[in-house]
């Protein structure tokens, strides 16, 4: 049985390391609200860019134009491409392992070679302690990005499809959906498949100067703002996995103390007990 030093000096540990995760957690709780925030305002904005481009994509193209433009070319697929977003510390309960376990089923059941860019260090030493290819890496991004922040990886995404070292790219990140729930998500992100209209919401929009100009600027925004609205779905999970995680920890922390307080009472009423009797069984040899 531990003694009461031992007991004691666990006690005040745990103590210490429960202040700790209460910190975390108070810390992201309040980089959550705003992750929160930033990624609900991302999302109508993606939307709307998704319904432009598919107006934009059924406009009738000129005689003998087989693809309206590089980004939307479909060909065979012989290699495939995969931005794996993940966060860069740990402490955030599954949320890296759920991510990693997508992407990994995922490849196995494509069964094609496939290049990583990993974004987060989760993400990359996934990819490095599977033995994939890892294309490229960025890690020690801002908890806070602009969009200029992730425009490197985007343009590198991009120049890869466009120069056919892969024939699909697709998008691997953490999905926010509640402060207790984030899911995986594996989406499609080049080609860019344009949503289909409905015939009561096609509207007949006028270009300048034209349709095809206007659909070659947007669509590079739109696959800047796709990486972009990815990350900061990423982030949104992150801090509230973390919070959830910290506060778990917090919780089971105070119960292993209040565990420890109980043993610690009944270690020192034995030793009492114990020093009770031997005073009686002194004083009864003396008389």
């Amino acid at each position: 049985m531990a003694t009461l030093r031992q007991i004691k000096r666990r006690i005040r540990s745990i103590t210490n390391t429960a202040k700790i995760t209460k910190a975390m957690e108070m810390i992201a709780a309040s980089k959550m609200r705003r992750a929160q925030q930033r990624v609900l305002a991302a999302r109508p904005y993606a939307e709307k860019m998704y319904q432009v481009l598919a107006d934009l994509a059924a406009q009738p193209r000129p005689e003998g134009m087989t693809s309206l433009h590089p980004l939307l070319e479909v060909r065979p697929v012989q290699r495939i491409g995969i931005v794996h977003i993940t966060t860069d510390r740990g402490l955030c309960g599954g949320l890296n392992a759920n991510v990693n376990r997508l992407t990994a089923s995922f490849l196995l059941d494509a069964g094609k070679p496939a290049s990583l860019t990993a974004v987060g260090r989760k993400g990359r030493d996934f990819v490095l302690r599977n033995n994939l290819e890892l294309r490229a890496e960025f890690t020690q991004l801002s908890d806070k990005p602009t969009l200029a922040d992730t425009l490197s990886i985007s343009h590198a995404v991009m120049e890869d499809y466009e120069g056919g070292r892969v024939d699909e790219v697709y998008l691997a990140y953490p999905r926010f959906v509640t402060t207790m729930n984030q899911r995986p998500a594996m989406e499609r992100l080049l080609p860019v498949k344009p949503a289909l209209i409905e015939q009561r919401e096609n509207v007949e929009y006028i270009y300048e100067p034209t349709s095809l100009v206007v659909l070659g600027q947007l669509l590079p925004r739109f696959v800047e703002m796709q990486v972009y609205r990815a990350f900061l779905e990423a982030i949104a999970s992150e801090q509230s996995a973390r919070m959830v995680a910290m506060r778990s920890a917090t919780d089971n922390a105070n119960d292993m103390i209040q565990e420890l307080t109980l043993s610690y009472n009944k270690v020192r009423q034995e030793a009492i007990t114990k020093e009770l009797l031997d005073i009686t069984g002194a004083a009864a040899a003396l008389t």
